[in-house]
């Protein structure tokens, strides 16, 4: 009897330290994330709100991309396959330093809204999508359904929203662009409990080996996921909610 309740105690104290462990592990992805977030609203501010800088890269009238918009606007897409491919030869620290210059050329690639919506209308979808990004996430994180199942189907959604979001850049199709506003926000929304659980569920599966290093980087990597989350979260749901200036 003796025996089995020391067991039961060593249980319980290596669980408590999982819980501890995890909750750290789940402030630094939110504190990263958090960063990278003013970091993109900083530089979206700073050239959005300046009609001299934001000429260079699009039409100060129409707003259309120059040839450096369209750079600006396809380089985060570029970065984060280039991030996933270089994560393993970087350390954390250099992971870390990659997302913030990613969070920064984002900032610059959706700078035109502050040039296409007024403040106000950008300052309430922020809200709305802080607000809805926070019940998702810790729904992700405190359900106890296995949600894992809906990765395939939730990839495969992502990238027809990607083809047809750049179908739409030619063809400029009005029925297209809501439909892909819709799905988009639901697509991002599932996303956001989905990567916020796999996150939690990576880090219970990986703590025994206590690798430092991956453990850091896995942080860096939550943090991106849920920050692209939360900004395309944000993009899709301005087309609805933003008021144009």
């Amino acid at each position: 009897m003796a025996e089995y309740q020391t067991v039961r105690a060593g249980a319980g104290a290596r669980a408590a330290r999982i819980d501890e462990g995890l909750r750290a592990h789940m402030n630094k992805v939110y504190g990263t994330m958090s960063v990278g977030m003013l970091v993109t609203a900083g530089v979206a501010w700073a050239i959005g709100s300046s009609p001299e800088l934001l000429s260079i890269f699009r039409d100060p009238v129409t707003l259309q991309p120059n040839i450096l918009g369209w750079a600006a606007m396809f380089a985060p897409l570029i970065m984060v396959f280039a991030f996933g491919a270089a994560i393993n030869r970087l350390s954390a620290a250099g992971a870390q330093l990659f997302f913030y210059a990613f969070a920064a050329v984002m900032g610059l690639s959706i700078s035109w809204i502050f040039a296409a919506f007024t403040d106000i209308s950008i300052a309430q979808t922020f809200l709305v999508t802080a607000i809805a990004f926070a019940g998702l996430s810790l729904w992700g994180y405190t359900t106890k359904r296995d949600i894992s199942g809906w990765g395939a189907f939730l990839i495969m959604g992502l990238i027809g929203l990607i083809v047809a979001s750049i179908v739409n850049i030619f063809i400029a199709s009005a029925a297209l662009h809501f439909a892909v506003s819709v799905i988009g926000v639901l697509i991002f929304a599932a996303l956001t409990a989905y990567d916020t659980q796999r996150i939690k569920t990576d880090y219970v599966a990986h703590v025994q080996s206590m690798d430092q290093e991956w453990l850091n980087k896995s942080a860096i990597m939550g943090a991106l996921s849920l920050y692209l989350d939360f900004i395309n979260l944000f993009m899709f749901l301005l087309q609805f909610m933003g008021n144009r200036e």
